[in-house]
């Protein structure tokens, strides 16, 4: 029997992975689109008038099969994937876009959402199903449902297409992260901090190689680019992580990127909008592009010139070092990380022993019990590799779901962080718990040495346990509206505002403890790292933004034909500085290419951002950033409600208020 298409008994529902061979996926997506498919054909041929039982509620529950086995098969290709599991996401690519399109676009079944959304008032709805049934009349319309003959045949080609690029540009830019190395003899190791050293030693071994190697995981070139004074080999290593996805050969993604921007534009037309940023911004909070540049802009100027200040400072500091050449980006981290030794007495080689990963992820823990009464308990169930980890997760003696661990960057594993769910909670049916794991790429210790982390990275573990009690916390009956089911621009706002508490003295206090003494971080050298967490803000703030504003304009307007060009008249207009590239270059850009999530909507980060610095304020204003009350209306408002209501009415309901951009600049220390 295909353990994919069983019952689960396993504790708490966790997947069978001791069970699933790769072998498994194919058959079992067969069997689960035809059970969806005759699912869904049978709501759509119902000959009872339609009611909201018979038509949303029976499609909540036609494809739970699909789900599930959709939901162990691309967390896998995410975190663990090898050359069988990659050939499978291109073969199902076009498979699934057909499948949803067959489903979007079928007659008589969205004849019955339709009449539904002209009787709501007399269907006595309660105002979860009422948002519901919004919801998915918005996905039918917005999907095709409207279109007939060759406009809708048309459609499903074009979506059928963006698929399969999608899948091959995420699958281009992990084969140029795992091909690319770059050996580091003795001398090359100078200034790196020991367990960076440790690190390299250890990208060696997962290579079979002997000594030490350079890779393109985060973890290992950003601190490689900081700490190196080997201006040459930095050089090297900068333009490697800038060129992946553009690399001679078959893993260039310059003509996908081009195909997908036209491809884009069409299924835009074909639905009746100006161009592809009008229609993908339509249903979020933003709504407008003018509404997202206008954001954006009024945080370039400040960060700009933030960013042009700290230039002059830095290559100061180079021509004492006696180079006389323009600073270059790969010079930035190198002199950024100096000067703040410099103005913080703030060395990271002193810092990082008392961010051991074990004690940031208790903090993480430590902090969601402090607001939210969770509490996080070790369990031994299989998983899908041996560096991933599971909790049960309780509030008082109520089983919350379960959190999964996935820390460490390998080869099988794209790069970047990021939250995801094998199951969302639900109440349709039952209760069901939510099996919720964060995925993250930081360097891992040799055996028997504690995995120290950056501050940065630290922050990422906070960032991705919001994501996590946002699926945790979820209070739902539909899944549709589940967790994180919420506009793109609301749904960084539970992640970015968890990130607040990382900085806090309890935090602080109670988890950053020495890795080998464990005594705790000096009260001196917390104050240092908690003035200097800004020093830098003007070089983060401008690589983000160019990155949306580039993202924004491929969008709006007609595609371009050449979108390296367009992409460096967008930094040209902006006035890009020198120094500094865009956070994600095209064609490695994941967020908007590999796949259709972060397209026209990069600038999410900061749209949430605008919310989160004013959120942490309520927090703060209370007197106590820990504050009962203020957390229980933060979990009810926002982390319970998932998508059941407008995320603009969540906001408010919370904060009494919508935020305006001081709080982000204050936040970022920009005014």
């Amino acid at each position: 029997m295909n353990a994919l298409l069983e019952t689960w008994s396993t504790p708490f529902g966790v997947p069978p992975f001791d069970r699933i061979s790769t072998e498994d996926f194919r058959p079992a997506f067969d069997a689960a689109l035809t059970e969806g498919r005759r699912r869904i054909d049978a709501i759509a041929a119902d000959p009872e008038p339609p009611t909201f039982a018979n038509t949303i509620e029976a499609m909540e529950r036609a494809e739970r099969s699909l789900d599930r086995v959709a939901g162990v098969f691309y967390n896998i290709a995410g975190a663990n994937t090898d050359d069988a599991i990659e050939a499978l996401q291109r073969e199902l690519s076009p498979i699934l876009s057909a499948h949803s399109s067959e489903t979007m676009m079928n007659p008589g079944l969205f004849a019955r959402v339709d009449d539904l959304v002209t009787r709501r008032e007399s269907l006595g709805l309660t105002a979860e199903q009422d948002r519901v049934l919004t919801l998915y009349h918005r996905m039918f319309v917005r999907a095709g449902a409207r279109l007939e003959g060759a406009a809708r045949d048309r459609l499903k080609a074009v979506l059928q297409r963006l698929a399969s690029l999608g899948t091959a540009f995420g699958q281009n830019v992990l084969a140029d992260e795992k091909r690319w190395s770059m050996p580091l003899a003795p001398d090359d190791l100078e200034g790196l901090p020991d367990d960076i050293v440790a690190a390299a030693a250890q990208a060696a071994r997962d290579r079979g190689e002997a000594g030490h190697v350079l890779t393109l995981s985060r973890s290992l070139i950003v601190p490689f680019l900081q700490f190196s004074p080997r201006r040459n080999l930095r050089e090297t290593a900068f333009k490697a992580w800038t060129a992946r996805g553009e690399m001679a050969g078959d893993t260039d993604n310059r003509e996908i990127v081009r195909e997908m921007l036209a491809l884009r534009a069409e299924r835009a037309r074909l639905l009746g909008y100006e161009d592809f940023a009008a229609f993908k911004l339509e249903p979020e909070m933003a709504a407008r592009p003018d509404a997202v540049r206008d954001l954006l802009m009024a945080v370039w100027g400040p960060a700009r010139a933030r960013a042009e200040a700290d230039a002059q400072v830095l290559e100061e500091m180079m021509r004492a070092d006696g180079i006389n050449g323009a600073l270059m980006p790969w010079d930035w981290r190198y002199y950024a990380a100096r000067r703040q030794e410099r103005e913080h007495n703030l060395d990271q080689a002193e810092l990082k022993p008392y961010l051991k990963l074990d004690n940031i992820i208790a903090a993480a823990f430590d902090a969601a019990g402090r607001l939210f009464g969770l509490t996080f308990h070790p369990i031994e169930p299989a998983l899908y590799h041996p560096d991933a980890r599971a909790w049960e997760v309780r509030q008082g003696d109520r089983h919350m779901g379960v959190f999964i661990g996935d820390y460490f960057a390998r080869g099988s594993k794209r790069s970047g962080a990021w939250c995801s769910t094998f199951r969302s909670q639900r109440r349709l049916d039952g209760e069901v718990r939510p099996v919720v794991v964060n995925v993250c790429n930081f360097a891992k210790a040799p055996e028997g040495e504690p995995s120290l982390l950056t501050f940065d990275d630290a922050h990422t573990l906070f960032h991705e346990m919001g994501h996590a009690l946002h699926g945790l916390l979820s209070d739902v009956t539909y899944e549709f509206v589940s967790g994180t089911s919420v506009a793109r621009d609301f749904v960084e706002l539970p992640s970015q505002l968890y990130e607040h508490w990382l900085e806090t003295p309890e935090i602080l206090a109670a988890h950053a403890r020495h890795a080998v003494t464990n005594e705790p971080m000096p009260q001196a050298l917390m104050d240092r790292l908690i003035a200097a967490r800004n020093a830098d803000q003007g070089f983060s703030t401008v690589e983000y933004l160019a990155s949306a504003l580039v993202d924004l304009d491929f969008h709006a307007g007609p595609p371009p034909a050449d979108p390296m060009a367009a992409q460096a008249a967008t930094l040209a207009r902006i006035g890009m500085p020198a120094a500094i590239v865009m956070r994600h270059a095209t064609p490695h850009f994941q967020h908007v290419f590999a796949g259709d999530g972060y397209s026209s909507g990069y600038y999410s980060y900061m749209w949430s951002e605008v919310m989160d610095a004013d959120a942490f304020e309520a927090f703060r204003e209370t007197g106590d950033v820990f504050d009962p009350a203020t957390a229980r209306r933060l979990a009810a408002c926002i982390l319970s409600a998932g998508g059941s209501r407008d995320a603009a009415e969540l906001y408010t309901d919370f904060r009494g208020r919508m935020p305006g951009v001081e709080a982000l600049l204050r936040q970022r220390e920009l005014t």
